[in-house]
């Protein structure tokens, strides 16, 4: 039963906190460039404000483009679910697989592109051409990370994972140092973030997710924006429950361990946000021509790691 309602809290959970990290990144940013800043809490407005208009759709898009924002919204919130926040106990937990979400996570991509191309724009095509350019290097490099993390604690589930590590069986690995640097790497290509791409631009040299979903508007971007949210909480806890698990309540746990839980994944989601937006203003966004070079490094980091873990397995 505890599990039940934790999984139920856990779902509604990354849903409600999601516009909220991205608000404290973008006042990070606010504040690390001299300006004041929106509240954390600006993004709800914006969903809200978009949820209130009208949805405008162009006369040359097909049922595909009415659909494409509930498929990617429901499959990104799904894969959201997979992932441990503050306990393992969850009603997901014996069904819950990284391979799974790294699946949903490309099938809600995959309806992205297509809606990018069904408008018929020139900047839905380029747009869509350049995320399928990106997933082809990033996608493989998140799936060797996984193999990584499968060969050093021999599952496949994020739960066991985060068991495997608190239990005290890894120490010091340089193999899991690779990972969480290749996953990062990913994290921010899967994102849109600076250097990868700009969330905030609409210049067309430059955009990527923006180009996809330019000709959206109302509830529909308001179901797109939202999914964006929830996608960046997701690989910040992919990150900090998988490679700094402490804190995670288990099994069984009293009402003062899960709060104790909840508070560590809400502090180190936030840390998170506030490093992602301290780092998105040191740097400035790279040519669309290199991005193979950053996304193949972190491809190579991966590739390294299983590498690592094997030959130390195998000795």
């Amino acid at each position: 039963m505890m599990a039940f309602l934790f999984g139920i809290f856990h779902t509604w959970l990354v849903l409600v906190a999601a516009p909220l990290i991205t608000g404290i990144v973008r006042l990070t940013k606010a504040r690390l460039q001299g300006r004041q800043g929106a509240s954390p809490l600006q993004p709800y407005r914006d969903l809200w404000r978009l949820l209130q208009k009208e949805s405008v759709i162009a006369e040359t898009a097909s049922w595909l483009f009415r659909i494409a924002p509930y498929l990617v919204f429901v499959a990104v919130w799904l894969a959201a679910t997979i992932m441990p926040t503050f306990t393992t106990d969850m009603i997901l937990t014996p069904a819950a697989d990284l391979i799974a979400l790294v699946a949903l996570l490309g099938t809600a991509r995959f309806f992205t592109a297509l809606a990018g191309l069904d408008a018929g724009t020139a900047f839905g095509g380029l747009g869509s051409s350049r995320e399928m350019f990106v997933a082809s290097i990033g996608e493989p490099a998140m799936l060797m990370v996984i193999f990584s993390l499968s060969l050093l604690t021999h599952t496949t589930s994020p739960a066991n994972m985060i068991a495997y590590v608190l239990s005290g069986h890894i120490g010091i690995e340089v193999s899991a140092g690779l990972a969480l640097a290749s996953m990062v790497m990913v994290a921010i290509a899967e994102n849109g973030r600076i250097p990868i791409d700009n969330p905030t631009t609409h210049l067309e040299l430059t955009m990527i997710h923006e180009a996809m979903v330019l000709e959206y508007s109302g509830r529909h971007l308001a179901l797109l924006e939202a999914a964006a949210m929830v996608r960046l909480l997701l690989f910040m806890t992919i990150i900090s429950s998988l490679f700094f698990p402490w804190g995670i309540a288990f099994v069984d746990a009293g009402p003062g361990e899960v709060l104790l839980g909840l508070l560590a994944w809400f502090a180190k989601v936030s840390v998170l946000a506030m490093v992602l937006g301290f780092c998105e203003s040191l740097v400035a966004k790279m040519r669309v021509f290199q991005i193979a070079d950053f996304l193949g490094g972190a491809l190579l980091l991966a590739l390294l790691a299983t590498i690592f873990l094997y030959v130390s397995e195998a000795v």
